[in-house]
C-alpha cells in the first residue's frame, strides 16, 4: 500500500529520534551553558518537544545575532537549542533520506562520502580524460554572488513542495490529506526575517542551499547536456571542447539563475584554456598537480594561531584544538607538497 506522508511523519516522530537528534546536537557543544541547562531536564524537555510536533504547536524561536571574523566577516544567525535539535530530526529524517539521492553524482558539499577531498580528485581524474581526448580544452568556473543572503524563501518552499508531492517519492501518493512536513518546513524555512537569505548556523541551511542548486544541476546536465560538471555548493566548473560552447553556456545558465532562482553570479566567473589549471575546493588542479592555494596557506596558518590563542586563554581545551587542526592535515595530505606542515604549522 501506498505510503502518506502522514505516515512517514509519524513514522520517524519518536521519543528515541529526538534523543538521537539531541545527542548529536550537543556534540562538542556540552559546555554551552543552554546545554548544560538542556540536559538536566532532558527527558522532560525531549518528551514536551514530541508532543509540540505531534500536534502541530511547535512554533519556531528567535534568533541570537554576532559577527564571526575568521576566515572572514559573517553574520551569524544562531537558533535556540530546542530549535537545532528539530533541525537535526529533520534533517536526518526527511531531507538527507529523501532528497539527496535526487542530487547529481557531482555535487559534493555536505554530502556523506563526497566532500571536497573526493571533488578535487575527481576533477582532476575529468582534467586528464579532457587532455586525452581534446588536448586543449576550455574551463566555465562559476561563483554565484552572496550566494546564502540571496536565496530566496518563496522559491525554495516551492521547490520543496514541488519534490514533496512528487508521485516517484516512495513516500508519497494521490491520497495526501495532511502535509504536517511541509507546514514544519514551512516554519523553518522563513524562521528569520526578510524575503531573502538563510541563516548562516541553521543545520538545515546547508541542505537547503543544496535543494536550491539541485535545480541548476539538472538544467546543466539533463537540459543543456553538459557532460563534465562539478559543484561545490555555489562554486561549480565544467570542461568543454571549445570557447564558443563555454561563451552560449554560460549565457544560458545565467539566465536560468536569473529568471528560475533569482540569482546572480559574481565577478569571479571566468572562461580560460585548461592550461592555466583550475582553483577548486581550496586547490589548485591541472592534470598532473593538486596544489594547496596560497590563500589556503594562508588560512590555515591564521587559524591556528588563532586556536593557539585559545588553548593560552583557556576558552579551549587542547583536545578541542587538536581535531580542528587534524582535519586541516587530512585536507593538506591530498595535495602535491613536501614539509609543508612544518612550514604551516611553525608559529613566531
Amino acid at each position: 500500500m501506498a505510503k502518506t506522508i502522514r505516515h512517514e511523519f509519524d513514522k520517524y516522530l519518536t521519543y528515541d529520534n529526538l534523543m538521537k537528534a539531541h545527542l548529536l546536537s550537543r556534540k562538542g557543544k556540552n559546555c554551552k551553558k543552554e546545554v548544560i541547562l538542556f540536559n538536566l531536564k532532558q527527558e522532560e524537555y525531549i518528551r514536551w518537544l514530541y508532543e509540540q510536533l505531534k500536534n502541530g504547536t511547535y512554533k519556531h524561536g528567535g534568533y541570537r545575532v554576532f559577527y564571526i571574523q575568521y576566515p572572514k566577516r559573517r553574520k551569524i544567525e544562531a537558533s535556540r537549542y530546542m530549535d537545532r535539535i528539530v533541525h537535526r530530526w529533520i534533517v536526518d529524517s526527511f531531507l538527507n533520506r529523501y532528497f539527496v539521492n535526487q542530487f547529481i553524482n557531482t555535487s559534493y558539499a555536505c554530502i556523506k562520502n563526497r566532500g571536497m577531498h573526493k571533488a578535487s580528485m575527481d576533477v582532476q581524474k575529468t582534467m586528464k580524460h579532457c587532455k586525452r581526448i581534446w588536448q586543449n580544452y576550455y574551463i566555465l568556473k562559476m561563483d554565484i554572488r552572496k550566494y546564502f543572503q540571496n536565496i530566496d524563501k518563496s522559491i525554495l518552499y516551492n521547490i520543496l513542495q514541488r519534490k514533496i508531492k512528487d508521485k516517484k517519492l516512495l513516500w508519497l501518493t494521490k491520497e495526501i490529506k495532511e502535509e504536517k512536513l511541509v507546514k514544519l518546513l514551512e516554519k523553518i524555512v522563513y524562521s528569520n526575517s526578510g524575503k531573502k537569505g538563510l541563516p548562516i548556523g541553521n543545520y538545515t541551511s546547508q541542505i537547503f542551499a543544496n535543494i536550491y542548486l539541485n535545480e541548476i544541476d539538472q538544467y546543466i546536465k539533463h537540459e543543456l547536456k553538459v557532460k563534465y560538471y562539478f559543484r561545490y555548493m555555489d562554486d561549480s566548473i565544467l570542461f568543454v571542447k571549445t570557447k564558443k560552447e563555454a561563451i552560449e553556456l554560460l549565457e544560458k545558465i545565467k539566465n536560468y539563475l536569473k529568471i528560475k532562482l533569482e540569482l546572480e553570479l559574481n565577478d569571479k566567473t571566468k572562461i580560460f584554456k585548461s592550461n592555466q589549471g583550475v582553483n577548486f575546493c581550496g586547490y589548485k588542479i591541472n592534470e598532473y598537480r593538486l596544489k594547496l592555494r596560497d590563500r589556503g596557506k594562508k588560512a590555515i596558518k591564521q587559524k591556528v594561531r588563532y586556536l593557539k590563542e585559545e588553548v593560552q586563554k583557556g576558552n579551549m581545551s587542547s583536545k578541542e584544538a587538536s581535531r580542528f587542526i587534524c582535519g586541516h592535515l587530512g585536507y593538506m595530505k591530498y595535495a602535491n607538497t613536501r614539509n609543508l606542515e612544518e612550514k604551516l604549522f611553525y608559529i613566531n
